[in-house]
């Protein structure tokens, strides 16, 4: 698969700077939604980019080392569980998203969005399995999940009890059980665990 193929029609098309950007964190009871926007060089590709859920979490982290480093720019910025309780995921990834590559030092000419069209009030084209097909996508990909990971094991140890460091505040069978037992904290997404909390809670 050519992985510059939407990369090199913005450029036949009189691009110079090409972003990309992608989030993580949509799916998670617990956390922020982070998003990476970045603008990489398209002459000198790094090897092994893809999908960060295809890749190891060593190889990951081997990659966003290298990334962060040959980036032109890159910004990362996140939305909290609590602006996503009050505005709803849609609109906190929409918000993460643009305020990402708003925030870019080299404003691009053209973003390429991971995923269906969310109608950002940005120039841009919408790749679905952008961070599969798209090397820009990609690199915004592995930058992003790296981020969320780490933060999501920082959190492990305030609190302890959920497992966070495993899951990253996923929704698995041991993190829902241990919601149900003892409650949940202030990351949890109140609006993503009310169908079994609330009833616990009454």
């Amino acid at each position: 698969m050519d992985k510059l193929e939407y990369e090199r029609k913005h450029l036949s098309l009189g691009a110079k700077y090409i972003a990309g950007v992608d989030e993580v964190g949509r799916g998670p009871l617990a956390g922020p939604v982070v998003c990476c926007a970045i603008i990489m060089p398209l002459d000198n590709l790094i090897e092994g980019v893809n999908d960060s859920k295809k890749l190891t979490e060593k190889r990951r982290n081997e990659l966003n080392e290298i990334i962060k480093e040959k980036a032109i720019s890159f910004c990362i910025y996140e939305i909290s569980e609590q602006e996503i309780d009050r505005i709803n995921i849609l609109n906190a990834v929409k918000k993460c998203m643009t305020n990402a590559v708003e925030g870019l030092s080299v404003k691009p000419d053209i973003t390429l969005v991971d995923g269906n069209d969310t109608h950002l009030n940005i120039n841009a084209e919408y790749v679905v399995k952008g961070d599969f097909k798209s090397y820009t996508i990609g690199c915004a990909s592995i930058v992003a999940k790296v981020y969320r990971d780490r933060l999501m094991t920082e959190y492990a140890k305030e609190y302890p009890d959920y497992g966070f460091e495993k899951h990253k505040g996923y929704g698995t069978k041991t993190h829902i059980e241990k919601i149900k037992e003892i409650g949940p904290c202030k990351l949890h997404r109140k609006t993503f665990i009310k169908n079994f909390w609330a009833e616990q809670a009454k």
